[in-house]
């Protein structure tokens, strides 16, 4: 999953990177309005931490502006106000969840897994099923039955993605975009590496789950 922190306060907002990333979710960072809106309307990613207070643009208008596009990213807000009215202007302008300043880092990472369960996207233990796997997206464990197999993370980024475009064409372009970021220089033989990397593992646990080639386009994810 990859998270976008739209955050002025830089200690809160390296903080807040520190535990995601160990935590193995895939995240970028803005300091102010402007350029939080820039990036969020790349659409590359899941989940949005946003700061309502912000220079520039404030979140909320953030917010409205990103659901205005149509785009259907989850976003937290993070707020220092804790009043009812806050938090419903915020709801009422499309987000998913509300959290006051202070806040335990345990509760940010519940709310994260809360609101991707409501989308469908993982199971109470962080993971994802998908024919007969199952991947950990806390331990990076891929596994098949009893039997298990560990992935570095990007090849467990890139099954999380493919996951969750299930049944649907990923192009190479999608890929890079949403594991790398849409403004980095990798090249597509990257992505033709993690994917034969991928296949190997999804081969060593015998699985049933395969990820074929459309000529042109990119790569889908199918279970016979």
């Amino acid at each position: 999953m990859r998270i976008l922190i739209v955050e002025d306060e830089i200690p809160l907002a390296e903080a807040l990177t520190q535990i995601l990333r160990k935590n193995n979710y895939t995240v970028d960072t803005a300091n102010d309005g402007e350029s939080g809106l820039d990036n969020a309307l790349s659409d590359i990613y899941d989940l949005i931490v946003l700061d309502i207070m912000l220079p520039k643009i404030d979140g909320l208008s953030i917010l409205k502006e990103i659901r205005k596009e149509g785009l259907s990213t989850q976003v937290i807000l993070l707020t220092a106000r804790g009043e009812i009215s806050d938090k419903v202007k915020g709801l009422d302008c499309g987000a998913d969840d509300y959290l006051a300043k202070p806040f335990a880092s345990e509760e940010l990472l519940a709310r994260i897994r809360a609101v991707s369960r409501r989308k469908g996207r993982v199971l109470e233990d962080n993971s994802l099923k998908f024919g007969d796997l199952q991947l950990n997206m806390s331990t990076l464990k891929l596994s098949k039955d009893n039997k298990e197999i560990k992935l570095i993370l990007k090849e467990a980024e890139l099954l999380e993605l493919l996951i969750s475009r299930k049944n649907v064409t990923t192009s190479k372009e999608q890929i890079i975009e949403k594991l790398w970021g849409f403004d980095s220089e990798v090249e597509y033989n990257n992505v033709e590496v993690y994917i034969s990397f991928l296949r190997k593992k999804l081969t060593h646990l015998n699985s049933q789950v395969t990820i074929n080639t459309v000529r042109g386009v990119g790569y889908i994810l199918e279970s016979n």
